[in-house]
């Protein structure tokens, strides 16, 4: 078997990715206890940019076809989020509704955030108009995959001319803290409590 190679999406790593998103879900760790849906957390924070920017979605390949991580973006985040609003929610809102009051469980909690893409938006992340999210499976983390799904999208985003990418991350996670502390990314500053958005020039 060849070694671990970065490669593009292809629409039959869907469910390889979905089962990464799950077992990487939870502060970096695994999600399934956590969230009895399988399915509730790719929904909102992976299937989106499947569907809607694929060709900003990148592969770690383990050397045989299957996808043990990736990572997946979007060069501009207001249109994102208003094409999300527009053309992903209709689809999935039957399976996931929006709830009818304030969350009492993690996953209603989560249910709030697949319902409101417009909190993508924030005025402290102007200048850095693209996101991401990437996920690894611990057994591939330490290899400096991380690194080369990142130089991957980040020459995507210079050839776009995008001048700036930012991410939100569980503040809990430290181990990713230092990850992205070494690839050049600075805190934003914005106040929340349990979230840190970090934020690099491309």
């Amino acid at each position: 078997m060849a070694g671990p190679r970065i490669r593009t999406y292809h629409p039959d790593d869907r469910a390889a990715l979905f089962d990464v998103c799950v077992r990487t879900g939870h502060d970096g760790g695994d999600a399934r206890e956590v969230y009895p849906d399988q399915d509730l957390l790719p929904t909102i924070f992976l299937a989106p940019y499947l569907d809607l920017e694929p060709d900003l979605a990148f592969v770690l390949d383990r050397g045989d076809g299957t996808a043990v991580g990736y990572l997946v973006g979007t060069a501009d985040t207001p249109a994102f989020a208003g094409r999300h609003r527009r053309e992903y929610l209709p689809g999935v809102t039957g399976r996931y509704p929006k709830p009818s009051g304030p969350p009492a469980t993690p996953t209603e909690e989560m249910l709030g955030v697949l319902h409101a893409p417009e909190d993508m938006v924030r005025p402290e992340v102007a200048g850095y108009p693209a996101h991401l999210h990437i996920d690894i499976l611990p057994d591939h983390q330490r290899g400096g995959h991380g690194r080369a799904l990142m130089t991957a999208y980040l020459a995507a985003l210079a050839e776009r001319a995008v001048p700036g990418v930012h991410l939100v991350m569980p503040t809990a996670n430290r181990q990713a803290r230092v990850f992205y502390d070494r690839l050049g990314f600075h805190d934003l500053g914005v106040e929340h409590p349990s979230v840190t958005y970090l934020a690099r020039a491309v």
